[in-house]
C-alpha cells in the first residue's frame, strides 16, 4: 500500500514505541492521530504512564515533518472514548486507513500474589483496548477500500516467562486475534498482522523488568539491560523503537502479507 496520504491512528503515541511509529508513518507519507490516556497514573499501573506533554511533543514532531496530526486523549478501554477518537478523527483528518493499536501495560510478579485488580488491568488494556480499537476502526477502513491493522504484541506473547504470567498471556491473545482477524478481514482488503518487540529500553523495561532480572541475575539494576541483551540475543544488541516503528511501516506497507506475527528481537526470540 502506498502509504503518501493516508490517515493511520497510532494509540500509545505519547512516547517510546507508539512516537517512533508516529514519527515514521509521517515520515512515510501519513497523516498520523496520536493518542494516549496522557494521565500519569491510573491507580494500578505501577510505572508513570504518558503523559498530555508528552503526546504535544509526539504531535508536535509529527506536524514538523509537514504532516496533519490531531493528538487525541483517549482511554483504549473505554468504548465511549474510542468511538469518539474515531468520529475525531474523521472529522480532522477525513477518514481511517491504518490503525497501530499500539498502547499497552506491562506488570510483574508472581501469579501467587498477583492482584485481580492488576491481572483484569493488564487484560483491559493490552487485550481488550485492541478489540475496541478494531472493532471501531473496521467499519472505517472498509469505508476507505481496505487498510491495515497492526497490534503490537510482544516476544512475552511467543514463550512464556516466570513473574509476567498475565503480560505474556495477554500478549498471547493479542497474536491469537490478530490472526482471527486477518482471516475475517481478508476479503475486505485489510490485512492485519502484529509486531512483537524484543528488548528496548522503555518505561516497561527499566522500572518494571529491571528489577526482576537485577535479581533474577544478580547484577546491579543500572547493568541488568546491558547483560541481559548480550546473553539472550544473537546480534547483541537491544532493539530501539525507530527499529519497531520500520518493521510496521514494512507491514503497512506489504501487499502481500496478512496473520504474522513479525518479531524484531535480534534473534532473542526464533518462533
Amino acid at each position: 500500500m502506498d502509504l503518501e496520504g493516508k490517515v493511520a491512528l497510532v494509540t500509545g503515541a505519547a512516547r517510546g514505541i507508539g512516537r517512533a511509529i508516529a514519527i515514521g508513518l509521517a515520515h512515510a507519507g501519513c497523516d498520523v492521530a496520536v493518542a494516549d490516556i496522557a494521565q500519569n497514573q491510573d491507580g494500578i499501573t505501577v510505572y508513570p504512564l504518558g503523559s498530555d506533554a508528552e503526546l504535544a511533543v509526539t504531535a508536535g514532531q509529527v506536524r514538523k515533518l509537514g504532516r496533519g496530526c490531531t493528538a487525541i486523549q483517549a482511554d483504549v478501554t473505554k468504548p465511549a472514548d474510542v468511538e469518539q477518537m474515531m468520529q475525531t478523527i474523521e472529522q480532522r483528518l477525513g477518514g481511517l486507513d491504518i490503525l497501530v493499536a499500539n498502547a499497552g501495560i506491562i506488570m510483574a510478579g508472581p501469579v501467587a500474589s498477583m492482584s485481580e485488580a492488576e491481572w483484569d488491568r493488564i487484560f483491559s488494556v493490552n487485550v481488550k483496548g485492541v478489540f475496541l480499537c478494531a472493532r471501531a476502526a473496521i467499519p472505517r477502513l472498509v469505508a476507505r477500500g481496505g487498510g491495515r491493522i497492526v497490534n503490537v504484541a510482544s516476544v512475552a506473547g511467543k514463550t512464556g516467562r516466570a513473574g509476567l504470567a498475565g503480560y505474556c498471556a495477554s500478549k498471547a491473545a493479542v497474536i491469537s486475534m490478530t490472526q482471527s482477524m486477518a482471516e475475517e478481514l481478508g476479503p475486505m482488503k485489510i490485512a492485519v498482522n502484529a509486531i512483537c518487540p524484543g528488548y528496548l529500553k522503555t518505561a516497561m523495561f527499566t522500572q518494571v523488568l529491571n528489577p526482576l532480572l537485577a535479581r533474577l541475575y544478580h547484577v546491579p539494576e543500572d547493568e541488568v539491560f546491558e547483560r541481559f541483551v548480550q546473553r539472550q540475543t544473537f546480534l547483541g544488541r537491544g532493539q530501539t523503537p525507530e527499529d519497531i516503528a520500520e518493521a510496521t511501516i514494512y507491514l503497512c506497507r506489504a501487499e502481500n502479507v496478512t496473520g504474522i506475527a513479525l518479531t524484531v528481537a535480534g534473534g532473542g526470540e526464533v518462533h
